[in-house]
């Protein structure tokens, strides 16, 4: 943030401008301008205490929601900020917040629970390849007891627990197979003999593949805030009232509105109502409320391609067509955006939750890491299929489902095309989310 504000304040770091406004950055001024807490958070209760693990369900809710009361804060007052004052103090305030952030969290550090570091786990991932692929003569033995393992309590990252052996993958398991040249000098060679608990970390982040690859269409209609919503309301009236108009962009504002109203109704209402019905000490399972996301984004769309439909009626009864803003106020948008926010709510701060719980001990900020990568995915999803459909649809002339003026298109085909794309990801996570093999510790005899 300090860089950012320097970037819009020290004038040798600020581009050159043109009489239109655009701006021409050089290489380092563009360097200068780009500039990343989940599981420690979640670390600092403890799976062995009851009372901990259930406020741990909490957290993940309650964090996803102190994250949107800062953007609700920078989306509304900030912006204004950055719009009527200038751009130094749009981002020196929240470079000063983040100081203080930083303050705050230093302040804690004799209160906190740490993880004691395991190493590169992409490193333990290699070593279980390179062993299992050295040993792929080898017969996996029947008696999976004769697995190598370390004999402690422990696994042999110091702080992890062990994982129990799982039938699928099985191939993996040729790395856990003890042979006379895996250990030089007395010592185990890692690059030739791999523990189970290794192995089975392994598959564990390959079973959380399929779960995190249907999170892609999600982060794809998710996406659609920041672009094509933007554009059908541009097309609208963004009137308040006779004076002051509101940028298309702002309404986001209500979908971090809807996760700001949804995380106290979810966590407080429908985990003790669905508790009640399900027995499962949180409600649903992780799985389950994943899947109550994605039913729900599939409305998201069905809602914005409805509306558009309108719009275009209103458009061709009345021959609006070269009107820049329809008289259709842009406020018709907001179930579109509330819509998303709950899909939010369900999909994104489950899936969070649920590669955190699954993750191995010493994985854990990987497979958070992990589910994050669903949004940038989903980003570039978006693009292809708005490329894709572009290309098709503007053959022979034609105008195109997104043209620049909208009015001559067909975005509603778009949603459309989305809402069925999330149908088909519902129904393959659905398969993937039945065949899904939960992680199974090794219950310790002490």
């Amino acid at each position: 943030m300090t860089i950012v504000t320097m970037s819009a304040s020290v004038h040798g770091l600020k581009p050159l401008c043109d009489e239109r406004n655009v701006c021409h950055p050089t290489g380092l001024q563009i360097a200068v301008f780009f500039p990343c807490v989940s599981s420690f958070g979640a670390d600092q209760f403890d799976d062995s205490d009851e009372a901990e693990k259930k406020k741990k369900s909490s957290f993940f809710n309650w964090f996803y929601f102190s994250i949107n009361i800062g953007a609700l804060v920078a989306a509304s007052c900030l912006v204004w900020i950055q719009t009527n004052v200038g751009w130094g103090w749009g981002f020196g305030i929240p470079a000063v917040a983040m100081a203080i952030a930083v303050v705050s969290f230093f302040a804690g550090s004799r209160l906190y629970r740490y993880q004691r570091p395991g190493g590169s786990p992409l490193i333990r991932i290699c070593q279980v390849l390179v062993a299992s692929f050295r040993k792929f003569r080898i017969k996996v033995p029947a008696d999976k007891s004769l697995l190598y393992e370390t004999a402690d309590a422990e696994s042999a990252v110091i702080g992890s627990r062990k994982l129990d052996h799982t039938k699928q993958l099985s191939f993996l398991d040729k790395a856990a197979v003890e042979t006379p040249s895996d250990c030089v000098k007395g010592s185990v060679n890692a690059w030739r003999l791999s523990t189970v608990t290794q192995v089975e970390e392994f598959k564990s982040i390959i079973r959380l593949l399929p779960i995190w690859a249907t999170g892609i269409v999600f982060s794809a209609v998710y996406s659609q805030m920041g672009t094509l919503f933007v554009l059908q309301g541009n097309t609208m009236d963004l009137h308040i009232d006779n004076s002051f108009e509101i940028p298309s962009a702002s309404l986001s504002l209500f979908d971090t509105i809807s996760v700001i109203f949804w995380v106290p109704i979810y966590d407080r209402l429908i985990v003790p109502l669905a508790r009640k019905f399900t027995g499962h000490k949180n409600g649903f399972t992780q799985l389950q409320r994943i899947a109550i996301g994605l039913v729900i984004s599939i409305f998201a769309m069905l809602t914005a391609g409805t509306l558009e439909l309108v719009r275009l009626r209103e458009v061709k009864k009345h021959n609006y067509y070269e009107l820049k803003h329809i008289p259709m106020s842009i406020f018709w948008q907001v179930p579109q955006y509330f819509i998303i926010g709950c899909a939010e709510v369900f999909t994104f701060i489950g899936q969070l939750k649920f590669f955190y719980e699954q993750a191995p001990d010493a994985m854990r900020s990987l497979c958070s890491a992990l589910s994050l990568t669903t949004a940038a995915l989903g980003n570039y999803l978006s693009t292809l299929l708005v490329n894709i459909v572009t290309d098709f649809s503007t053959r022979h002339g034609k105008p195109g489902w997104i043209p620049d003026n909208l009015n001559y298109g067909n975005l509603h085909y778009f949603f459309w095309l989305l809402a069925l794309l999330s149908v088909l990801n519902l129904g393959v996570y659905l398969m993937v989310a039945r065949c899904y093999t939960y992680k199974k510790l090794v219950v310790s005899s002490h």
